[in-house]
């Protein structure tokens, strides 16, 4: 029907899309469903429950000796020696990877011809080779010098007395680390955006103060996830010590289980629940550590662990309170 000449039309008479929108508001919005993740989580959950029912039911694994061993003072000089190794050969192993790291990406030829062999060699030898070489490395030297090459010695020293077995066991395991972290370090490095290398160029920076303040520390934010699987690795690294006479948390437990072979199962235990911890605390340090690094470079840090619990309880209350309304 057409409106009379002259006439206005007021917001009143308009007609009003309120009534519509109400109603599809008010309309209950019904998730999707996922038949195959309920599935998938309860066959998980019983599996689980299985794995839990057994450990602790069995009792091949004398839980009650495994409480008596896991405080023990052998095991506990065992861990210590474990983590006095550990820490050695994290940070020897790191210093090398940096150093072989840049010396890959040097332009001098010879720098780049040798880091490159050592790392293929490192990462080619098993580690318990290594380990063994370095324990019996007297047998080919037995006194070591250091002087002009094919000229006079400046001073030597006795290889047997300077290689114990703490000394045999760092080192092993800081050459094989090094090899390693250097590929880390490298591919931390080159993973900076070429365009921070140009700007602090243009700027005259020197190159170490370029390198110190600006490429490595942006190199982090890569490298500290990598290491830090190459530092759990060695963390488990450490139970070959073992074979070259140093009683580790490894070595320990197999000394005292040729002593009472009734408690082999037991002290195996000890070592699992150990090394669990020890990894755990690795990771947890991690979380922070590349929380840190992760400023500036997303729009917002990644949740802590407290935080996704109290996200999780809130979105459950909100849930309940949503089927209790309907």
């Amino acid at each position: 029907m057409s409106e009379p000449p002259g006439a206005t039309v007021t917001l009143a008479d308009a007609p009003t899309t309120d009534e519509p929108s109400k109603a599809l508001t008010a309309q209950r919005v019904l998730p999707l469903r996922r038949p195959g993740r309920w599935i998938a989580t309860a066959v998980v959950l019983v599996l689980v429950a299985q794995f839990v029912h057994g450990l602790v039911t069995n009792p091949f694994y004398q839980w009650d000796r495994w409480s008596y061993w896991f405080l023990r003072p052998t095991i506990l000089d065992g861990l210590l020696i474990t983590l006095q190794v550990t820490a050695y050969s994290a940070v020897l192993g790191l210093v090398g990877g940096i150093l072989l790291a840049l010396a890959r990406l040097s332009k001098s030829p010879v720098l780049r011809a040798v880091s490159w062999t050592y790392v293929w060699a490192l990462r080619s030898v098993p580690l318990i080779v290594v380990l063994i070489f370095l324990y019996n490395f007297s047998a080919l030297y037995k006194t070591l010098s250091v002087g002009i090459p094919f000229g006079p010695a400046l001073f030597s020293f006795d290889e047997s007395r300077l290689a114990t077995d703490m000394v045999v066991a760092v080192v092993g395991l800081s050459l094989n680390e090094a090899a390693y972290a250097a590929e880390v370090v490298r591919g931390g490095i080159l993973s900076v955006d070429q365009g921070q290398h140009e700007a602090a160029a243009a700027l005259g920076l020197p190159k170490g103060y370029q390198f110190r303040r600006i490429v490595f520390p942006q190199a982090l934010r890569s490298i500290i996830p990598n290491y830090v699987n190459q530092l759990i690795g060695l963390i488990k690294g450490t139970s070959l010590v073992f074979y070259v006479s140093l009683l580790d948390l490894f070595g320990s437990a197999q000394t005292m289980g040729s002593t009472y072979p009734g408690d082999i199962v037991p002290l195996l235990l000890v070592v699992t629940v150990w090394y669990l911890i020890l990894t755990s605390v690795v990771s947890v340090v991690q979380f922070y550590v590349e929380r840190y690094y992760a400023r500036g470079a997303t729009r917002s840090l990644p949740p802590t662990p407290l935080q996704k619990l109290r996200t999780g309880l809130t979105d459950l209350r909100a849930r309940i309170r949503r089927e209790a309304a309907v």
